[in-house]
């Protein structure tokens, strides 16, 4: 990718962005449009496994998994293995730019039959930058890129209520620290520390005369410092978040199970106004939690566009003999807010320890920057079987 710079309020830009490239397809870096609310490193809450991505990105009150550090650290607690690693990999908008990908590694232990511990690293790769000067001299080469660390801790109250807290640190180098920005300050890194925490509560329903399951489950994750980067440059809140689902589980005889998911999402933070051009207004006079609170309630429009902050992920998974599964789901994001509409779909395999799960995104919109995106995820179920 060539881009050539022309002053130094380009890389003001590249700073502020999220890319520039992905700037100047009028999209953030989780793939919706520059509608949505705006916020710093919005890869934090791109869904990085694949059993999720197939189910539209739903997994708040799914079973437990391994990736439940993302999902809901409440969830660990209930894992069935005492240790598991599970690796994730997604080549992300390549209808865009060839190069972007997200990679998630997570490994979880339980401790004991009411605690359990999660980890995981998130690497976002946005691509390759060639800089040139105004006559066209190379600059060299930038490789622009963020990463985040979570810890994560599930506790059980009980046979099926759980809590979780979790909390990380977030690192997002996008510009070059040997240009300045417009200010005269040099380009630096973002940096922010998180915290959230989540809630899991599950029991045994009986429907249609057949035995299942019914789930809760909340999380509010991303709740930190704000990111920016130059001393002086505008201070964008962390993507804080919400999500809220239930699962519904029917076993439909000792081999087939079928469970119906849903999940709710909204991010809270300040609502984005902008200036007479449609250029964004900085929130800096608003503090952290001043803002959480604000973005419940103000919306210039009212309550009807605050619901359109919302996003739903509705799926469906069939699985057979705990050893194959099928999956699909949908999810919607208001054109006003985002735009990012798509359907999914997968497939899940388990073989003795392991799992292998894969998932595909059809978008339904002409040309959409999601269109053919998918997911690999490989667990492993290192230890032995949790005691009930």
């Amino acid at each position: 990718m060539k881009l050539f710079s022309k002053n130094a309020v380009f890389y003001l830009i590249l700073a502020i962005l999220p890319t520039l490239s992905l700037a100047q397809t009028g999209l953030n870096t989780n793939g919706s449009n520059l509608n949505a609310p705006r916020t710093a490193v919005p890869f934090l809450n791109i869904t990085p496994d694949s059993r999720s991505g197939a189910l539209g990105d739903a997994g708040v009150a799914l079973s437990s998994d391994l990736n439940d550090t993302y999902w809901n650290p409440a969830k660990l607690a209930f894992l069935e293995n005492t240790d598991g690693v599970s690796v994730s990999y997604s080549p992300w908008l390549r209808q865009l730019i060839p190069d972007l990908s997200l990679s998630y590694l997570t490994y979880a232990h339980v401790v004991d039959n009411r605690n359990a511990i999660g980890v995981s690293l998130r690497y976002f790769n946005d691509g390759t930058i060639q800089l040139y000067d105004p006559n066209q001299n190379s600059q060299g080469t930038y490789y622009p890129n963020e990463y985040s660390i979570n810890v994560a801790w599930g506790r059980k109250f009980g046979d099926g209520f759980s809590l979780g807290l979790s909390g990380g640190y977030v690192h997002s180098n996008l510009s070059d620290s040997r240009f300045s920005s417009a200010t005269g300050d040099a380009s630096q890194a973002g940096n922010a520390l998180f915290v959230g925490f989540s809630l899991f509560y599950k029991t045994k329903i009986s429907e249609f005369g057949k035995e299942g399951g019914f789930s809760f489950g909340t999380n509010v994750s991303n709740i930190g410092t704000k990111v920016s980067y130059s001393d002086n440059g505008v201070k964008d809140f962390l993507p804080s978040n919400l999500k809220v689902g239930i699962a519904n589980t029917l076993n439909l005889d000792q081999y087939n199970q079928l469970t119906f998911t849903v999940d709710l999402n909204k991010l809270m933070v300040p609502f984005t106004r902008r200036d007479a051009k449609g250029n964004p207004i900085s929130n800096d006079n608003i503090s952290v939690v001043e803002g959480i609170f604000q973005s419940f309630s103000d919306a210039p429009q009212g309550i009807s566009q605050q619901l359109e902050q919302i996003t739903y992920s509705p799926g469906v998974e069939y699985l057979y003999n705990h050893i194959f599964a099928i999956r699909a789901g949908y999810f919607y994001q208001n054109p006003n807010s985002g735009g990012a509409n798509y359907f999914t779909m997968g497939l899940g395999f388990r073989y003795q320890l392991l799992n292998l799960d894969f998932s595909y995104i059809s978008a339904p919109q002409q040309n959409s920057p999601f269109a053919n995106t998918i997911r690999f995820t490989l667990s492993a179920n290192l230890g032995s079987a949790v005691k009930k």
